[in-house]
């Protein structure tokens, strides 16, 4: 027998950090409408959500600024299934995968952390391999979870303490999933 916390998840769910962003059309809305679809991935909750954050593109700088904010979601996903329920969101909104190395993007989501787990294989990485390399993802992450163990790297309160947030042009209004 499964036994089920007070939201209806089963007890035994996994914490993931998933990383969103977007830079095309209205980001700020493509982000919060993206919240709300991760709250509609099956057997899975959304557990925090960050405040928005406004940051130079990592890519060429002939693009918009992105918004970009993190969730923490409750899953009994897998890290692969869980990536496949990201990208079929991600396609909704728009986005498409042509190859450009930091482009501009309708809509972003990537996987940080997935528990304490680590993943290597063609499809997916967890850790994601750029997070100690961004601000943009860890000053979100850690206003949700300062003391989240980064794999090989220790907490995400300490990653942040050694970089340099320079990428980020602004803190935008916090707003929340409502549940």
């Amino acid at each position: 027998m499964v036994s089920l916390q007070s939201n209806g998840m089963p007890a035994d769910g996994k914490g993931a950090y998933i990383g969103i962003g977007a830079n095309l059309g209205d980001a700020r809305s493509q982000v919060m409408a993206a919240i709300e679809d991760l709250a509609l991935i099956p057997r899975t909750t959304v557990a925090e959500v960050s405040s928005l954050y406004s940051s130079r593109p990592m890519g060429p700088a002939d693009q918009p600024d992105y918004v970009n904010a993190v969730a923490c979601l409750d899953t009994l996903l897998q890290p692969h299934s869980l990536l496949r329920e990201l990208q079929a969101i991600e396609q909704r909104f728009g986005r498409r995968r042509d190859g450009i190395r930091w482009g501009a993007r309708s809509l972003d989501l990537d996987i940080l952390l997935y528990a304490e787990a680590t993943v290597g294989s063609d499809r997916l990485t967890i850790p994601h391999p750029g997070i100690s390399e961004r601000d943009f993802v860890l000053l979100p992450l850690v206003e949700i979870a300062p003391d989240v163990n980064i794999p090989g790297l220790g907490t995400a309160a300490c990653a942040l303490e050694s970089l340099d947030a320079s990428s980020l042009t602004g803190r935008l209004p916090r707003s929340r999933v409502a549940r």
